[in-house]
């Protein structure tokens, strides 16, 4: 069974700035935010669950945070360079606040949903309503 999952920028513009990609999206004060970079996402399914693995290297748990509801598992969260003041000679690392939003187009147990943060990897489980889960229908003999 495929799951329909698609992600939801919550911004109006994306462009290109050298060799930085700049988002902007409505923060949760509904005022106009920018992010200098995207994490990345796998997606996994199974019969049971969806799991999500993100790259976030540099974000504590303090700083995220991971919100579900209407369908929209929406991801925040905040990274700090490394080191303040001057004396970068080439920086490629991103920093600053992000935030990404996957609409789930399956019924999620929202009371079961779990994340992990190890070793600057993210994640999330998301397991099935048994609704949605696949089932065998037996057929009897007439």
């Amino acid at each position: 069974m495929s799951t329909t999952m698609t992600t939801t920028h919550q911004n109006k513009t994306q462009q290109q700035n050298g060799n930085e990609r700049v988002s902007e999206y409505l923060n949760e004060n509904g005022q106009r935010a920018r992010s200098s970079f995207q994490p990345r996402f796998d997606i996994w399914e199974s019969d049971e669950e969806l799991i999500l693995y993100g790259d976030l290297p540099g974000v504590s748990t303090d700083d995220l945070d991971i919100q579900f509801e209407n369908r929209l598992l929406t991801i925040h969260a905040k990274v700090d360079r490394w080191h303040d003041g001057k004396g970068y000679l080439y920086s490629e690392y991103g920093v600053g606040d992000f935030q990404r939003t996957f609409t789930i187009g399956e019924a999620i147990n929202s009371e079961a949903i779990s994340a992990e943060l190890r070793d600057g990897v993210l994640t999330l489980h998301l397991p099935k309503s048994d609704h949605a889960k696949p089932r065998r229908i037996e057929v009897k003999a007439s």
